[in-house]
């Protein structure tokens, strides 16, 4: 996406690098770079975002914000005040009786603002600002001397403000020291990369998101975000946050850095300027961005707190559909391929960008990736196209990406439609519910390593787990006792409620266990194939069915009744021991799948 809206914007040649100051008059036009970075501390950037260049009145909001570290708010609003003025970045606006600068965007305000910053020495002042500098930017920064001398040598105007500051005694000491600290910080050497960080550290309440590092007490983030907001680009304040909506800074340099507080920083470098002496480019990239991103500050739906809600493998978690053991063998180290996303709250750039990002990271590990929307609540265009250039890049790369229950986000689905045209019945792959993907998931697993038995293949008693250890003459014996019956494929074969009666043992075929839901719908707890048995609460507690059993395919079963099952107390003890053991094997084997996922599930 960030290539994209470089590539649009790159065409724009309108505004003309600054002259005012010799040595800016050398940036190449050319230059362009764009840096995303979010309040987790994922970063993107495109572009010439390692081009350097200085920081110039970007630099304003971050030491404002030391300035309030080291004198507090009340003492800093004695000398500086907060109104947005509508004046260029170097008007002299100072409040007619007290000489109060406007608010400390513009060069009177900021020059004030340096003047707060406490130390013993200029060296002292400049170190301390550099230092904080490079914890916003989560690197050591230095001083660019060749546009500080420029800066120094053309800036008459500035120095005249100083002292007109200390007329009105905003600045107590010697204006020139102040001056040239204002020089200084102006003349920090940046590149896009840095600024993004810087802005996203605003963003993450004054901690870098990518070192973790403080480089600004939290409480005092939302004064320097107000600042920005109402006063940061001059001039241009009013139509920029009623077209981007976002507390940003603009230096002569190029830069622009935008803050979507809790969310992210964007940093634009691009040497035009428009008239206001703005990056050209960079009011364009940031419009973009907020548009297409939907990153106004003014339009928030309410976020999630947590995305994503469980991740776990296929591993971790299997479908409904009983294995057998070898199968189970298999999944256990083939089902780390499967990666299982629930997601959940509201889907928007923000948001959606964390799943992305995990996803795009998992995917080199997986082959199948299933992104759950059963708990979204909302989702808007943003995130339906992050979701497509998702599904492009599984498939350019041989994965196969699964979407789980989109009826209650209809949008993603009319968005795919509209983007894959012929390609969207087959490469958009829907399922109703996880467990059925997760089947299916494990079914093409399964192809591969082992020969599944076709729902035609008919098992012989022998090869089944609860027959295990039987003697031939103790399985002739059970076989006398057993009745076979038929059923269709969509037969009922247990209905909830139904008197327990009988255990059966699944010759051919496939049947589901179903819970019937208040919704009408029936959920699945379980499908069985041929060799294994079902019913067999029966010949334990002999209580009334607590679920209903439909036949998937035709199904072949041989049935032992209670009756039968209890007379082998006085005919076959042994036999009755064995069944029972090995049921109750089944049963812990089952009881064990259930901890271990509700473990997973939290």
């Amino acid at each position: 996406m960030l290539e994209q809206v470089h590539r649009e914007c790159a065409g724009f040649k309108e505004g003309n690098v600054a002259t005012y100051i010799p040595e800016l008059a050398k940036a190449n036009p050319d230059w362009f770079g764009i840096c995303l970075v979010t309040a987790n501390g994922s970063v993107y950037e495109v572009g010439d975002s390692n081009q350097s260049f200085t920081i110039q009145s970007i630099s304003k909001p971050f030491v404002y914000g030391l300035a309030l570290e080291d004198n507090s708010r009340t003492e800093v609003l004695k000398k500086v005040g907060v109104e947005p003025t509508g004046d260029v970045f170097n008007s002299i606006s100072l409040e007619p009786n007290t000489g109060r600068p406007r608010n400390p965007m513009i060069n009177a305000g900021a020059i004030a603002t340096a003047g707060m910053i406490t130390g013993r020495s200029p060296q002292t002042r400049l170190k301390r600002i550099l230092d904080t500098f490079g914890l916003y930017a989560g690197r050591e920064l230095s001083l660019d001397q060749s546009v500080y001398r420029s800066e120094s040598d053309t800036g008459h105007r500035n120095r005249a403000i100083g002292h007109m500051l200390r007329n009105f005694d905003i600045l107590t000491t010697d204006p020139m020291p102040v001056a040239e600290l204002y020089f200084q910080q102006c003349s920090i050497s940046v590149t896009c990369r840095d600024l993004g960080i810087m802005a996203a550290t605003l963003a993450n309440r004054g901690i870098n998101p990518v070192t973790g590092k403080q480089a600004i007490r939290g409480e005092y983030v939302e004064s320097v975000l107000s600042v920005m907001e109402t006063c940061g680009m001059y001039d241009y304040a009013g139509e920029w946050i009623y077209k981007v909506g976002m507390p940003a800074k603009s230096g002569v340099a190029g830069g622009v850095i935008a803050v979507l507080p809790g969310q992210l920083g964007i940093g634009v470098f691009s040497p035009p300027l428009d008239t206001h002496g703005n990056s050209v480019r960079g009011v364009r990239v940031c419009e973009e961005l907020s548009r297409s991103l939907d990153l106004h500050l003014l339009n928030r739906p309410g976020d999630g707190r947590l995305i994503v809600r469980h991740r776990f493998t296929g591993a971790d978690f299997n479908s409904s559909r009983v294995r057998t053991t070898e199968e189970n063998r298999v999944l256990r180290e083939a089902g780390k391929r499967i990666h299982i996303w629930q997601l959940q709250g509201n889907l928007m750039f923000s948001t959606t960008e964390v799943a992305i990002r995990d996803v795009a990271e998992t995917m080199p590990n997986a082959e199948y990736l299933i992104l759950d929307f059963k708990r979204v609540l909302l989702l808007n265009e943003c995130a339906c196209g992050l979701f497509y250039q998702l599904l492009l890049d599984a498939t350019a790369q041989g994965k196969t990406l699964l979407f789980i229950q989109t009826k209650n986000v209809p949008l993603l689905r009319r968005f795919m439609r509209a983007k894959l045209r012929e390609q969207f019945e087959t490469t958009f792959r829907v399922f109703e519910h996880i467990d059925r993907a997760l089947e299916w998931c494990e079914n093409q697993l399964l192809e591969t390593a082992l020969p599944l038995r076709s729902n035609d293949d008919t098992v012989e008693l022998k090869e089944f787990p609860v027959l295990a250890d039987f003697t031939a003459a103790e399985s002739a014996t059970l076989t006398g006792l057993l009745k076979r019956n038929i059923y269709k494929s969509g037969d009922t074969i247990i209905n909830a409620g139904d008197p327990a009666g009988e255990l059966f043992l699944l010759r051919r075929g496939q049947v589901s266990v179903l819970l019937p839901q208040s919704s009408g719908e029936n959920s699945r707890l379980a499908t069985f194939s041929a060799g294994m048995t079902f019913g067999e609460m029966a010949l334990i507690d002999g209580a009334p069915r607590s679920a209903m059993i439909v036949a998937d395919a035709d199904v072949e079963c041989d049935l032992l009744t209670l009756e039968d099952f209890h007379r082998l107390d006085q005919t076959h003890l042994a036999i009755k021991i064995k069944l029972l053991r090995n049921l109750c094997f089944d049963l812990s084997n089952k009881l064990r799948k259930a901890n271990r996922e509700l473990s997973v599930l939290g």
